[in-house]
């Protein structure tokens, strides 16, 4: 089998790529913008055919959630043009196709977990793309799998996990909303689930997936800090209007996560759990 992971310099690109060599019986093709733009229709027809590629992990995407507001124009050309053109080229071949999306898709207004047939109701340019995203990719491919996830993290590149540890050693104070509630997902986890449904075989349509509990991203730092060890810092708790940012976040946003679960079987782990390894790797990573 021939796979195709675009965007594979990202968070959770970095993690599928670590964990290949246990799929030694295909044949990887990992990707980022400057090995194939997918914004370009035909570069992506033609590496599609050439490579004779069955199957595509689209990881690539514009998440810069706040810049996003006025880069309108490159924030769709990577969250939807770029999928819509994966979709597109892996019909022609009758191949597959894996898309992550966000919980942004959601406006936050609930006081349930969201399953997968719940109207969305974007409420950020980000969050708008994303869906528009979801739509084109179920339209174009009839082998197209859309998996929501939320809060991600992982041992590489920026993300909240890393940015709460390098401010909670440096500054004496950190002020951070209490408002928004959802889940973390650590990469690593969200990577064994994609590679267990390849392995299992695509079962088309909407999924979500994210780490088990729910917390605010208050909890989340003063967990981080907990188990980082860091002491020095106060954490204080505020309201996301004491915090404006450019894009609106939805302020509930948990995800229900049982039709993943009953239709490959896949464990999740508790939230905690995936950020204490995470934390542990990046410790190992340290001079």
């Amino acid at each position: 089998m021939n796979i195709l992971v675009t965007g594979c310099n990202g968070q959770l690109g970095n993690v599928i790529r670590d964990k290949q060599p246990q799929y030694p019986q295909i044949k990887w093709f990992n990707t980022d913008v400057a090995e194939l733009d997918i914004t370009d229709k035909d570069a992506v027809v033609r590496f599609v055919i050439e490579n004779h590629i069955d199957g595509i992990i689209n990881c690539a995407a514009y998440t810069a959630v706040d810049r996003a507001e006025d880069d309108v124009e490159k924030a769709t050309l990577l969250n939807v043009t770029g999928p819509a053109n994966l979709a597109a080229a892996i019909e022609q071949t009758g191949g597959w196709l894996i898309h992550i999306s966000t919980d942004y898709v959601f406006d936050g207004n609930h006081c349930k977990p969201y399953t997968e047939d719940e109207s969305t109701n974007p409420m950020s340019v980000y969050g708008k793309t994303k869906q528009e995203a979801e739509v084109a990719v179920m339209q174009l491919c009839s082998q197209a799998m859309v998996i929501r996830t939320a809060w991600l993290y992982s041992e590489y590149g920026n993300n909240f996990v890393k940015t709460m540890i390098r401010l909670g050693r440096e500054r004496e104070q950190l002020k951070v909303v209490y408002d928004q509630i959802g889940t973390p997902t650590y990469a690593g986890n969200l990577a064994d689930a994609i590679l267990t449904i390849v392995n299992k075989g695509i079962n088309p349509g909407l999924y979500h997936f994210t780490n088990e509990g729910v917390i605010s991203w208050y909890d989340f730092t003063k967990a981080i800090h907990e188990l980082t060890g860091i002491t020095t810092c106060e954490v204080l708790p505020i309201r996301s209007e004491e915090y404006p940012t450019k894009a609106h976040r939805p302020s509930f946003s948990v995800l229900d996560k049982q039709k993943i679960k009953a239709t490959y079987g896949i464990c999740i782990p508790y939230w905690r759990d995936s950020l204490q390894h995470c934390i542990h790797l990046l410790n190992e990573k340290e001079p």
